[in-house]
């Protein structure tokens, strides 16, 4: 009896008893003490059963929660954190690339005022046919996937392991550093593919060669090397230091249409939000307002590099030069400040999704309270005539119940009712508020009008 009345209870009460029970010997923790007699006993094969299934629900309810819970912070960690390839306490100087990182491409462009040649290279070691023999010599490298490549390089070029080893990390600040005969210069490079992304840009100046390192193939540089092969402006008739500031001029101007994509889209988020805000709509707008200020902590420590430059007495940068990199410095300051505008921008966009929200919800409530309203006298007329009064004992009680037309004429005293209520409401311009919000693009609304 006491097996069977076990099995005629539910599965949930039973896994919240299997749950309760201990070892052997231990007893039992029902509150309950009728079901002392009604469960089975600790270490019996319906006990272990009922473990089993209990351990069973747990991992198909518990375990899938925890791993989408994990994963979910796993990729909110993985969008945050860096990792730097060295680990902690090891030897300063070490050059140790992702394995995940774009294996090098190698390309070289050695100008002067009358000649320009330009070629992929094979090896590093294809350079000493080129260094000294031209006014200029230009080497882009595109990946940083291949260490020794990297270190063939810095050894051709007599680069400071320092240096290389900032090359391979690629979290560094906007920077200028002196290393004996040459600088070294780190800047971020922006471009938006519907999204904000940056890649590190190392360049190294020495007297008569730039050296430039990117993360992955494609940059900002064409518009220089169109230059450099029409022989346009002073490029090819100037010094490295100059070839420095174009590319340098180049990255900096390449935040412009970047900010300009971001002037698009708050603005086509402020109509969505004025329109119909949503929670689309402010997860942009939180989205927008990240990325703003991924660009403002890019821009500002670039801004103080570019002033570095143009201040630094160094010889490898001329007075000639100098002046052009102020100008730079000045593109900066504009950068900053519409940067700084974008973002309190994003601030408002904020503060206005919660105003139209509010407001929304406010039409919402003055809706259903004209509605409401309304039918308040006309419950009130139904309820009168609800009342069982007896006609035939008074005269006076509801005389219009034995009238032919008395229905019709409750009906048409609610429909009177309504209709001058909302009649009343249309004077007071309270019944604005069941027009639906116009939607689209200011344009769109100007031709609906």
């Amino acid at each position: 009896m006491a097996q069977k009345a076990a099995f005629s209870r539910t599965f949930a009460s039973q896994v919240a008893a299997a749950a309760t029970w201990q070892s052997p010997g231990a007893g039992c923790r029902s509150r309950d003490p009728a079901d002392i007699y009604s469960r089975p006993a600790a270490g019996s094969k319906m006990h272990a059963n009922l473990i089993q299934r209990s351990a069973r629900l747990k991992t198909k309810t518990v375990a899938p929660a925890r791993n989408q819970m994990a994963g979910s912070n796993r990729k909110k960690r993985n969008r945050r954190r860096f990792h730097r390839r060295t680990p902690p306490g090891a030897p300063p100087g070490i050059v140790e690339v992702d394995p995940k990182a774009t294996p090098p491409s190698v390309r070289l462009i050695a100008f002067g005022p009358q000649a320009l040649d330009e070629r992929a290279l094979d090896t590093p070691a294809t350079l000493l046919d080129f260094l000294g023999k031209w006014p200029v010599t230009w080497v882009n490298v595109e990946g940083l996937g291949d260490a020794a490549t990297i270190r063939e390089l810095g050894r051709l070029f007599a680069l400071h392991p320092l240096a290389l080893e900032d090359v391979v990390n690629v979290h560094q600040r906007p920077k200028v550093e002196q290393y004996g005969d040459h600088l070294f210069v780190v800047a971020r490079m922006v471009r938006y593919n519907g999204r904000l992304e940056t890649e590190q840009v190392s360049m190294f100046l020495g007297r008569g060669f730039v050296l430039t390192f990117l993360e992955d193939p494609g940059d900002a540089f064409d518009p220089v090397r169109q230059r450099l092969r029409g022989g346009q402006g002073r490029i090819r008739a100037a010094s490295a230091g100059y070839l420095a500031y174009s590319l340098l001029d180049a990255v900096i101007d390449a935040y412009f249409p970047v900010i300009e994509a971001y002037g698009d889209r708050l603005e086509r988020l402020e109509d969505s939000v004025i329109a119909r805000p949503d929670r689309a709509a402010i997860a942009e707008i939180h989205e927008a307002k990240h990325e703003l200020r991924h660009l403002r902590r890019t821009i500002w420590p670039l801004r103080d590099a570019v002033n570095e430059l143009a201040r630094d007495d160094s010889s490898l940068i001329d007075a000639d030069t100098r002046v052009y990199l102020r100008d730079c410095y000045d593109h900066t300051i504009q950068i900053i400040d519409l940067v700084e505008t974008y973002r309190e921008l994003g601030a408002d966009l904020s503060d206005l999704y919660l105003s139209s929200l509010s407001n929304r919800m406010n039409e919402v409530i003055k809706v259903l309270t004209i509605i409401s309203t309304i039918f308040m006298p006309l419950s009130f007329i139904a309820g009168v005539y609800g009342m069982n009064f007896n006609t035939q004992r008074s005269p006076w009680n509801m005389p219009e119940l034995n009238w032919a037309w008395g229905y019709l004429f409750a009906l048409g005293l609610m429909a009177g009712v309504a209709a001058l209520m909302l009649s009343f409401f249309h004077r007071q311009g309270w019944l604005a508020a069941l027009r639906p919000p116009a939607s689209g693009p200011p344009e769109e609304k100007a031709r609906r009008a």
